[in-house]
């Protein structure tokens, strides 16, 4: 069976369609992974997330090491067992969430020291130690262990830390090539720094091809740089890495931005936005985002999206799922992330046919002036 490959069945400008194949199965590219922060992907079934059209899910590194702790989850079966998902699953490195605990780590060249934000105690997570718990966990795609600085650092701070990132995914892949049966059956991708700065990210980029990855992932965007700037970098980071291996943009994003990215040759994508936003009553359409606590909803008994297949939409009204938020009932929460993994999926899986059949400028522009209509 195959270990990990990637095929490219079609490119119209930089957007490009494929197929990654893993030994789990197959994830069709571009791809959103919805986020399984702690083995769970908030309000939903698995098989839920599965009709969604879900390939594959993300689970959180930083956040099963604290609880209930990789080898404990390794006792119980491996991820994959233990939260009932079968498909693949990739697993952040947990540096990011390190790196947001500012006031609570330390970083030195060996890693970081942080204290839990759960009881206070404390940890080391180092590239070697982040893919001991991505083995335990059984992670499919295991990423290597970096430091995501601000964008708005100086570029001596940024460039040094870039290098410290750089180190650390040479450390990260002789740990993970290190690891036995579970490197023979799954993947490494390596991570992009450098901010906003084109010849950082040069670097970056052919430091991490020289070390050799599966599959590369374009780090420290989305960190409240904005979309303008975050556009400006995509138009050059995702060319500076290797053509044929899958471009992974980590944290993006909202529609417009998957369509954005896309446009500029990203072929994967996770974001807690979907069901963040269910939880807290905003709905994703093709029509643009809807607030259902917005009192104009409680008599409408329209569906949620017209143009939506989705359980939620097929079902229940605007008037019911205004209702149930307003009631503060957890089957509106558990029905719009429903609803906006269904439509995350469905605008990937729009984007995919419309880059096989050579429209997909035309379907990004059709998308835009829907979504923002309103």
């Amino acid at each position: 069976m195959t270990r990990f490959a990637f095929d490219i069945h079609a490119t119209d400008g930089k957007a490009r369609t494929g197929t990654i194949r893993m030994m789990r199965g197959d994830i069709r590219t571009p791809a959103f992974m919805p986020v399984g922060t702690a083995a769970t992907v908030k309000a939903m079934k698995m098989e839920d997330v599965r009709a969604s059209g879900a390939d594959i899910i993300l689970g959180n590194t930083y956040h099963l090491m604290l609880r209930p702790g990789a080898e404990r989850v390794a006792r119980l079966g491996g991820l994959h067992k233990f939260g009932g998902w079968d498909r693949p699953i990739l697993t952040d490195s947990g540096g990011y969430q390190v790196m947001s605990l500012s006031d609570l780590r330390k970083i030195t060249e060996e890693g970081v020291t942080f204290a839990s934000h759960l009881d206070g105690s404390r940890h080391l997570l180092s590239p070697e130690r982040s893919m001991e718990i991505q083995r335990l966990l059984g992670s499919d795609i295991v990423m290597c262990f970096d430091e995501c600085p601000r964008a708005d650092q100086s570029r001596d701070v940024i460039a040094k830390s870039m290098e410290m990132s750089m180190r650390w995914a040479k450390r990260s892949r002789d740990a993970f090539d290190a690891g036995g049966e579970h490197a023979e059956r799954s993947a490494l991708f390596g991570i992009q720094q450098g901010a906003l700065d084109e010849g950082l990210r040069k670097y970056s980029a052919d430091a991490l091809t020289e070390i050799g990855f599966d599959g590369y992932a374009i780090g420290g965007l989305a960190v409240g740089e904005g979309q303008e700037a975050m556009f400006a970098t995509l138009d050059f980071a995702p060319q500076q890495l290797p053509a044929d291996r899958p471009r992974y943009l980590m944290g993006v994003g909202k529609p417009d931005d998957l369509v954005g990215a896309v446009e500029r040759g990203v072929d994967m994508f996770d974001c807690v936005l979907p069901t963040r936003s269910g939880r807290n009553g905003q709905a994703f359409t093709w029509n643009g985002p809807l607030n259902m606590r917005n009192a104009r909803h409680a008599e409408d008994t329209g569906p949620l999206d017209e143009r939506c297949p989705c359980p939620t939409c097929t079902k229940y009204s605007r008037a019911y799922l205004h209702h149930l938020h307003k009631a503060g009932e957890m089957l509106g929460a558990m029905l719009l992330t429903e609803h906006n993994l269904w439509f995350y999926q469905r605008l990937m899986a729009g984007m995919r046919a419309a880059i096989s059949e050579g429209r997909f400028a035309a379907f990004a522009a059709d998308f835009r002036r829907d979504y923002f209509a309103r």
